[in-house]
This record gives C-alpha cells, sequence and structure tokens, in this order.
C-alpha cells in the first residue's frame, strides 16, 4: 500500500471518527466528516466509500450532496441557527478583539450564504 493511499485512508477513518464524535456533540457537525471521509475512501478505498455511501441514516445525506449539491431545509436551517447563535454569543460575552469578532461573524456570514443558496432537493431526472 502506497503513502498516499495510506494518508487518504487515515484521513477516511479519522473523519469518520469525528463524525461519530459529532453525533455526540451538538457543537460538532456530522455530516461535512462523513462527506470528507466518503472522499479520501474513494482514493484509498472505494469500497468503504460505496459503504458510506449505502448507510441507511448518513447515506441518502451524503449521496445527495455528492450526486446534486443538495442540503436538506432542516440542515440549512441548523446551521445557520448555529451559527447565528454563535455570532451572538461572540459580540455579547467574549472578550476578543473587535476584529476578530468581525472577521469570525463575516465568515460565518459568507459560509451561510453559501448553504442558503445549495439547493433543498434532489432535481427529477
Amino acid at each position: 500500500m502506497t503513502a498516499v493511499r495510506l494518508f487518504y485512508l487515515a484521513l477516511g477513518w479519522l473523519s469518520v471518527g469525528l463524525g461519530v464524535v459529532g453525533i455526540i456533540l451538538p457543537i460538532l457537525p456530522t455530516t461535512p466528516f462523513l462527506i470528507v471521509a466518503v472522499w479520501a475512501f474513494s482514493k484509498s478505498s472505494p469500497a468503504l466509500a460505496e459503504r458510506l455511501r449505502n448507510h441507511p441514516t448518513a447515506g441518502p445525506y451524503i449521496r445527495g450532496w455528492q450526486d446534486h449539491g443538495v442540503i436538506p431545509v432542516a440542515g440549512k436551517v441548523l446551521s445557520t441557527v448555529m451559527m447565528a447563535v454563535v455570532g451572538v454569543y461572540l459580540v455579547t460575552f467574549t472578550t476578543l478583539p473587535t476584529w476578530a469578532v468581525l472577521a469570525v461573524c463575516a465568515g460565518m456570514a459568507g459560509i451561510a450564504a453559501y448553504i442558503l443558496t445549495r439547493p433543498s432537493v434532489a432535481p427529477r431526472d
């Protein structure tokens, strides 16, 4: 096994592990880590990538993103609300410099804009 393949395999398993932690900790997103895991496994172990794509719970979300760039409405709402909560927390309770708070909030606003502009359902064929 080549070093590159081992790297992608390790990255895939690390991402799966972080995704599992995200199931327990609501502040850590699960699906993005599983999408990274599928991408890494596709470069190192296509069989593992297909196992994730066919998972009964996570599979539809992963396939929706990979095949059509879909983010379900519930995911959009949850992610933007969580970013807004973090933004309000940063503005209200932290002692970070103003420039840092503004930079983080601007970054989250850009991410929220990207998420909200993705399709919510796959196109009908």
